[in-house]
């Protein structure tokens, strides 16, 4: 199977590299600047599970090539519409669209695109560029997880396991994506709000009380909503999800915080505002959904 990363960072730069080193056709669909770095350095990797450093084949949107048999997504939510129209030229009627961002906005602009070939994916991972663009893995989970939508095993599906399975990664198939990827869409909300809220690392939000009782309001109200809109989530989320939070390592960050401790762009928009969006239009009340929203919000504002 050829393989299409679009996005050579923190995600696909880890889950790409990993790919290559097994062995596994791999191609990276890069802007200029990142292709010239990557040129120089070669892919690297720094991991607990071992490093890598590879030479990877690159192109950007403008250099023609034939269609590959599947696209991994990885860049950032707000990308979305600049994605889509940079891998059409590279996909085709067989070609497999596998998305790892974030949430849950990006499967109908997909959908109304590539119609059936869009399949769910999520992955679990901490990493970051340096300043010389290694791919840094700062923590030792490194899941991604992916499926039919409709949970069926198909050939398809079943020649994309054949290209993952060996690699350094755990490469997870699901017969329930997504549920998986509601319940993450879930998970990183509450994450990723509270944290940026209180401008803290996930320890003490779980541990001071009143950061605590917040954060449960917080989850209460993104199952309330999910809920209201038919999402496939489980029963007892919430207490499920404080529960991950509550084994998680106390310095661990949310990636939205980290953006903004860089002066970046973050997801706000496609994360809390999306659902904020759901919620006003069936008459959910959600007010610290809001707060940590306008949080970031205004944060966004003064960084223009």
């Amino acid at each position: 199977m050829n393989i299409l990363i679009a996005g050579a960072g923190g995600i696909g730069g880890y889950f790409g590299g990993r790919l290559m080193e097994k062995g596994q056709e791999v191609t990276f669909l890069v802007r200029d600047k990142r292709k010239h770095q990557l040129e120089k350095t070669g892919l690297v990797i720094e991991s607990p599970h071992g490093n890598y450093t590879g030479k990877p084949s690159l192109i950007t949107k403008n250099e023609p090539t034939q269609p590959f048999d599947a696209i991994v997504i990885t860049t950032k939510a707000y990308h979305l519409e600049e994605v889509i129209k940079d891998i059409q030229p590279f996909a085709d009627e067989s070609t497999l669209i596998l998305p790892l961002l974030n949430g849950i906005a990006h499967m109908d602009p997909l959908i109304e695109t590539f119609g059936d070939n869009v399949i769910g994916g999520l992955c679990f991972i901490e990493t970051t560029l340096n300043e010389e663009g290694h791919v840094i893995q700062t923590s030792p989970i490194h899941d991604l997880v992916y499926g039919e939508r409709d949970g069926s095993q198909s050939e398809r599906i079943s020649a994309l396991k054949d290209a993952f399975e060996g690699a350094n990664a755990n490469f997870t198939l699901s017969e329930k994506i997504m549920q998986d990827m509601w319940h993450k869409y879930s998970f990183i909300t509450a994450m990723s709000g509270i944290t940026t809220l209180m401008r803290s690392p996930v320890g003490p939000t779980v541990h001071i009380p009143a950061a605590k009782h917040t954060l449960e309001r917080l989850l209460n109200e993104i199952s309330a909503v999910m809920k209201a809109i038919d999402a496939p989530i489980a029963d007892g989320l919430p207490e499920m999800q404080m529960a991950k939070m509550q084994e998680m390592k106390e310095e661990m960050k949310s990636s939205m915080l980290r953006d903004m401790e860089k002066g970046l762009e973050t997801e706000t928009s496609h994360l809390q505002g999306w659902l904020l969006e759901k919620g006003a239009e069936k008459g959910i009340d959600t007010p610290i959904l809001e707060a940590a929203f306008a949080h970031v919000k205004i944060y966004e504002s003064l960084q223009s």
